[in-house]
């Protein structure tokens, strides 16, 4: 299936939406890399945290938990100005294959640079019952975030 592919720079404290969604939802998407480089490679000291969600967040921070079922992928990047280590990337992904909207949050760890992203998408063409579990899942994680169960 066809790659999509999406890049830019990310400011600290970004939270962008990347538009996926279709009016039948007959397309879905699989995470295949994110890949981050910082502005000023070698120049300044870098300390990057960014997350690729399926859910719209209301506030962006540095902290990665993988029991949040909108995560769908997370890299960490760092980059010494003094050179005494390479710069480095982690990244880990959820093969979780999700037809509507995806948003990417980007935070600084310390006082560091901006850091550039680029994001490969793999394009699954999904059936009618494909379709209906998809979306119903995205629907699902979302009420879940915005209306988390009480106490029973």
């Amino acid at each position: 299936m066809p790659i999509k592919t999406f890049r830019g720079l990310l400011a600290d404290s970004a939270n962008i939406t990347i538009n996926l969604a279709t009016n039948d939802g007959k397309i879905g998407y699989m995470i295949r890399s994110l890949q981050l480089m910082a502005e000023k490679p070698g120049a300044v000291h870098n300390e990057n945290v960014v997350k690729v969600y399926t859910a719209k967040q209301t506030s962006v921070d540095a902290e990665v938990n993988f029991e949040d079922q909108t995560l769908v992928g997370a890299a960490f990047y760092t980059q010494d100005a003094s050179r005494v280590y390479n710069p480095s990337t982690t990244v880990v992904f959820d093969k979780v294959i999700f037809n509507q909207d995806i948003y990417i949050t980007h935070k600084m760890v310390d006082e560091s640079g901006l850091v550039n992203y680029y994001l490969e998408l793999e394009q699954v063409k999904l059936n009618d019952n494909e379709t209906t579990m998809a979306t119903l899942q995205s629907i699902k994680t979302r009420r879940e975030m915005y209306f988390p169960a009480g106490p029973t």
